[in-house]
């Protein structure tokens, strides 16, 4: 066995993550998955290797390489990176990662994320948590972390990853404005332990002091505003159209009518209008992170 396969029976154990399951009610993504695995198998077998006799190459189970050439399982980046050293496919099969990169991810947060990488503007209030666009890794990590069922150790992964990918809207150009209400509770609410807590109000500043960023702050004790049922999300696109949704409107459902859309836009402005201001909010975010 090659130097590249060390580890090889770790890799083995890791065969059958239920984190990178294909889910069956996406449609979209599955179809990719399937491609996938189709020319898989046709470069194994033009190669003249069984499955088994792959697997013992590139250090991963018999039934993983069968599971992934059905289109069963989603390919993990260095699973591509090794058969396509093993079948010196001189980088094709390697490049197939940009194929499946996208459906790695669940299809509601595909949706959400390229959804806010249309966006020209978005505007957010969160009542509990701070929004994902806001989160450090080891936040985002300790939070999903409180779900309940549980996730498995490789669907938190995956849920984090998905996560992580969509804060790439802060290095777009050009960039699209973004408005952030958070309510207070959020800053102090420990989640992951003082350190993580600490690093997240960094993070905060940092994003704040972007020029296209205002974040805000709502005192706990300014409670007669109208974001008490939850929170409230619009993203705004260079067409004029738009799409929104909230906790407790609707249905919880997207909406994008503008008579809707207008809806949370009002709800959104006396809820920000209310809050303090974004320079008065990173005062108090400063404050916090010197108590923590």
């Amino acid at each position: 066995m090659t130097a590249e396969v060390s580890g090889a029976e770790r890799l083995k154990g890791d065969a059958d993550e239920p984190g990178w399951e294909v889910d069956p009610d996406d449609e979209s993504g599955a179809a990719v998955v399937a491609t996938v695995g189709r020319q898989l198998k046709l470069r194994r077998e033009a190669a003249g290797l069984r499955a088994a006799e792959l697997g013992d190459l590139i250090g991963y189970g018999e039934d993983l390489v069968y599971k992934v050439e059905a289109g069963k399982r989603i390919p993990r980046p260095e699973y591509l990176d090794k058969v396509d050293r093993v079948l010196k496919a001189s980088g094709l099969i390697a490049a197939m990662k940009k194929d499946v990169e996208e459906v790695r991810y669940p299809k509601k947060v595909r949706d959400l994320a390229k959804l806010e990488a249309r966006a020209v503007e978005l505007l957010s209030y969160g009542d509990h948590n701070l929004h994902g666009l806001l989160q450090t890794e080891e936040y985002a990590r300790a939070l999903l972390g409180t779900r309940r069922p549980t996730l498995t150790c490789d669907e938190l992964e995956r849920a984090l990853a998905a996560r992580m990918a969509r804060q790439g809207i802060f290095s777009r150009t050009p960039p699209p404005d973004m408005s952030f209400v958070l309510e207070e509770v959020t800053l102090r609410r420990p989640i992951g332990g003082t350190i993580v807590q600490h690093r997240q109000l960094e993070q905060l500043l940092e994003l704040g002091r972007l020029p296209n960023v205002d974040i805000q702050v709502m005192p706990t004790d300014r409670w007669d505003h109208p974001g008490t049922g939850g929170r409230i999300q619009v993203l705004k696109f260079d067409d004029g159209a738009a799409v929104g949704r909230a906790d407790e409107e609707f249905g919880g459902r997207p909406v994008s009518t503008p008579k809707h859309v207008r809806v949370l836009e009002l709800r959104y402005g006396i809820i920000r209008a209310q809050a303090l201001t974004p320079r008065e909010s990173l005062a108090l975010i400063e404050e916090v992170l010197g108590e923590t």
